[in-house]
């Protein structure tokens, strides 16, 4: 550890280096995908009325016949249906019901010809990560273990921080080298802010997105549960990130460790000594944690 920041392996680095521009390729992919909808919303065109992916199979087959006939508006739509569609024909004609001009219908063909180019680049880059990461293979399943971690997702993770966490004496200094702790800004006894500071612009983000990812799924009930119970009290946001910290110590403790996810330790840590005695303030803050409301 030096001045707060230590310095990992030189693989660690190459691969922290190609996470991140394979996160600026996804950024630049999701710009070109608004500027298709710029396109389509300038023309009329609402797909993403009756379509919720509008780069799925359907709507890119509607997109392509629109592109190769500008002039021509489609009059049955019945060949492009897939399994699982909803709208019906009557709803995906009404939403077509458009104009592209040739000036459009050029900028949106460069547009998806640079996508297509991005998607090639970003797959080749995912194989010089994925070949790169082999040797960190063990670390990777186990931090897949851990509730709203994906594939990438835990390559990313390990090229911030290692796989080595001895660097960090212990969970607490790893969420606040990641920025996910509160300030302790405080004066005459008065808390001015608990706000986190701004910092770990590649990791937090994606420790907030796989937060996220964990609380709509049933399967982690001691997430999910954790961030209800937080959200009664703190709202949505600082719940969030109480549970992005979540994530972040139980991926210390398992690289330090080298055990993968147990929920049952979070259920155990819940329950309640047999023999305990708390003063009446001690009982009232206890209940506020749990999300009663004290009335007096």
């Amino acid at each position: 550890m030096i001045n707060g920041s230590f310095i990992p392996p030189a693989d660690i680095r190459q691969l922290r280096d190609l996470t991140r521009y394979r996160n600026k390729l996804t950024n630049f992919i999701v710009g070109e995908k608004n500027r298709v909808q710029n396109c389509l919303t300038v023309s009329n065109i609402k797909l993403d009325d009756v379509f919720t992916d509008v780069f799925g199979k359907a709507s890119s087959s509607i997109i392509n016949a629109l592109l190769l006939n500008p002039s021509e508006k489609i009059s049955d739509v019945s060949k492009f249906r897939t399994r699982g569609m909803k709208s019906t024909d009557e709803e995906i004609l009404a939403a077509i019901d458009g104009n592209i001009c040739n000036e459009q219908a050029e900028k949106l063909k460069i547009i998806r010809s640079h996508m297509d180019n991005i998607e090639t680049c970003k797959a080749n880059l995912e194989s010089v990560i994925l070949n790169l990461v082999e040797k960190y293979l063990q670390q990777l399943n186990l931090i897949l273990t851990v509730p709203g971690i994906k594939s990438f997702s835990a390559v990313s993770i390990i090229s911030e921080i290692g796989v080595d966490m001895s660097v960090f004496p212990t969970s607490k200094h790893l969420c606040s080298w990641v920025v996910l702790t509160p300030q302790n800004n405080e004066s005459a006894s008065k808390k001015k802010t608990t706000r986190i500071s701004r910092g770990g612009a590649y990791i937090k983000p994606l420790l907030v997105q796989c937060a996220l990812a964990a609380i709509k799924s049933n399967k982690y009930s001691e997430i999910r549960n954790r961030y209800l119970a937080l959200k009664k009290r703190r709202g949505h946001e600082k719940a969030i990130i109480d549970i992005a910290r979540t994530l972040l110590t139980a991926i210390y403790n398992i690289l330090k460790e080298n055990e993968p996810y147990n929920p049952n330790l979070y259920t155990k840590s819940d329950l309640p000594p047999q023999h305990r005695t708390v003063s009446f303030d001690e009982a009232v803050f206890i209940l506020q944690r749990q999300g009663y409301i004290i009335t007096s």
